[in-house]
């Protein structure tokens, strides 16, 4: 029987997206032939993952874990929305949000990760499931926070289990450590969730960014034909506006309707040090496809 050689087995993972462990037993199986470990992996539906990894993946879930201090979430997404509502996928995003508590923000560390229960990786695990569900799926992207003294807190919004839902927030939320801190952080991450800020304060939004909405802004006041000296002050109270709409704390709290969020938090004696929305599929471009033109086009209609 022919020696199965690691470059092997990255050769048959590469040609059918199969998992690591999976392809050297199939070769250990076929002999070394490759063809007959292509073959081997199709019977078993382990190469199917590799036919759909090239299709748009915008539909999953938002997953979040606590632990302690600290608060992890991650994306996983797939193609459709009745992926979300499987159990197998639904387990796979708690395990992977767990997971991200010990190893941190960066994908490629989670993928490479040990899978709970078993030897191989989480990314193996995925192909696993993805030959099982029969569809596309990608582990996005993940966030994770730690507060040294109050709360690190989170949101799901739309949650079809707890932790588990389209949009998800954490929030860190520095002060004296109590329930209530929890409480007013899971509030906080409603509003952010609602509003969707930039930026925690004035001083955090990229002054780029700022810069641009100063010329937008002298642009519009001169073409009203105002006045050089009126032109600033109008500037400055538009530059006031645009703050209030992308920075935290400048905005207004939504569970009251007039209070600042910096007023709220001052009085819980807290700091929010950072926070962290995750929307399903936000900016994965999706297909849209015509159905009734492509039917026409099939026919040469």
């Amino acid at each position: 029987m022919a020696e199965v050689t690691g470059a092997m087995v990255k050769d048959l993972r590469d040609k059918t997206g199969a998992g690591m462990m999976d392809c050297k037993k199939a070769l250990v199986e076929a002999g070394g032939d490759m063809e007959a470990a292509v073959d081997w992996l199709r019977k078993k539906g382990l190469a199917a993952a590799a036919k759909k990894s090239g299709r748009v993946a915008a539909e999953g879930l938002v997953g979040v874990a606590h632990e302690g201090n600290k608060a992890a979430m991650v994306e996983v997404n797939a193609e459709t929305d009745f992926v979300a509502r499987n159990d197998a996928f639904q387990a796979f995003v708690e395990t992977a949000a767990k997971l991200a508590l010990g190893v941190g923000e960066d994908v490629e560390t989670l993928k490479a990760a040990t899978y709970p229960g078993t030897s191989h990786s989480v990314a193996e695990e995925l192909t696993h499931l993805i030959a099982t569900v029969g569809e596309n799926m990608t582990i996005r992207r993940v966030a994770v926070i730690e507060v040294s003294n109050g709360a690190a807190a989170s949101y799901v919004h739309g949650a079809l289990k707890p932790g588990l839902g389209k949009i998800g927030v954490l929030v860190a939320l520095e002060g004296k450590a109590e329930e209530a801190l929890a409480a007013l952080g899971r509030q906080i991450g409603m509003h952010i969730a609602a509003t969707r800020p930039d930026a925690i304060s004035a001083a955090d939004v990229d002054p780029a960014a700022v810069a641009r909405e100063r010329a937008i802004f002298a642009d519009q006041a001169r073409a009203e034909g105002k006045p050089d000296a009126i032109i600033e002050k109008m500037v400055e109270g538009r530059v006031r506006k645009y703050f209030a709409d992308v920075v935290l704390l400048e905005q207004v709290w939504v569970h009251d309707g007039e209070s600042k969020v910096q007023k709220i938090v001052h009085n819980a004696g807290a700091e929010v040090t950072r926070f962290v929305r995750f929307t399903l599929g936000e900016g994965i471009e999706k297909e849209t496809t015509d159905f009734a033109a492509e039917v026409a086009a099939a026919a040469g209609v």
